[in-house]
């Protein structure tokens, strides 16, 4: 099959060239801005037909949360009208969206076909990209992640490792909760749904295993860097004493939420893979990180 991956130089659309080389049976085409404006449904159409595209995984979205609140008209031209182009495009399209299409008020993993109330501009976007897709094109896979990481961009992972160098002490929220994501692993996802013998269409959750909260995962990031790293660079992060604080003491520009964990069960039974404990996503990733 010929397979494109839109927003290939992002966390995961770099993970899925690097699986890529294990599925040497598809032709890949890794685009990004650069290569193709999918806000133009003319270019997308274009590209498509050129290039006999069988299968879209689109990995392209507008992803800073609090920008996106005075800069909205991009955030939807992005997250929703980008969707809309690939799924008139005549290709399959897997779509991958976020937890932020739900309020963040709940208690119990969020399941597929719970009732979505996004509280921001980037929630909204993201939200009306499902909607225009799935209008257009009832077969699009979408796949729903959270707390997003990789060795690849910026993200929560490195972010910390940097403030736990930097800084003597670090305060960090341990009042919202969700699953933290290794890009790696959603990828591996992602290819299982290419792969499977039938095509399932529908909407999914995808994180890692298990629960924790920011707090909760910087300090399992500091102690596994320390476990990691030679004695001078481990005690560098050692040094930074990590502190528990509440949400209203973060001065946030645009609210997070508060409940992010999304139930898995569905993607698990439906293509059948097994997914990793955020832990062991982490270690996998902090290893290869802290060898760079």
């Amino acid at each position: 099959m010929n397979i494109l991956i839109t927003g290939a130089n992002g966390q995961l659309g770099n993970e899925m060239r690097i699986l890529s080389e294990q599925h040497t049976q598809h032709t890949y085409f890794f685009t990004d801005v650069a290569e193709l404006d999918i806000t133009s449904r003319e270019a997308v159409q274009h590209f498509v037909t050129e290039n006999a595209i069988d299968i879209i995984v689109n990995c392209a979205a507008y992803t800073n949360v609090d920008k996106a609140e005075s800069d909205e008209e991009l955030a939807y031209a992005i997250n929703a009208t980008a969707a809309e182009n690939l799924g008139r495009s005549g290709a399959k399209v897997i779509h991958i969206s976020t937890d932020y299409v739900f309020s963040g008020d709940g208690f119990i993993p969020y399941t597929e076909t719970d009732s979505v109330a996004p509280r921001t501009a980037y929630g909204r976007t993201k939200l009306a990209g499902e909607e225009l897709l799935q209008a257009i094109c009832p077969e699009a896979i979408i796949i729903r992640t959270a707390w997003l990481y990789s060795t690849f961009g910026n993200n929560f992972v490195k972010t910390m490792l940097r403030l736990g160098q930097e800084r003597e002490s670090l305060g960090v929220v341990f009042d919202q909760i969700g699953s933290p994501t290794y890009a790696a692993d959603l990828a591996v996802a992602i290819f299982a749904a290419i792969e499977s013998p039938e095509w399932h269409a529908g909407v999914y959750h995808f994180t890692n295993e298990g629960v924790c909260s920011w707090y909760d995962f910087t300090h399992e990031i500091f102690a596994r860097a320390q476990s990691l790293l030679s004695k001078g660079a481990a005690d560098t992060v050692a040094n930074c004493q990590l502190r528990p604080i509440l949400s209203s003491e973060y001065q946030y520009q645009t609210p997070r939420p508060h409940y992010s964990v999304l139930n898995k069960t569905k993607i698990k039974q439906t293509f059948g893979i097994t997914i990793p404990h955020w832990t062991e996503a982490l270690q996998v990733c902090l290893e290869k990180l802290l060898k760079e």
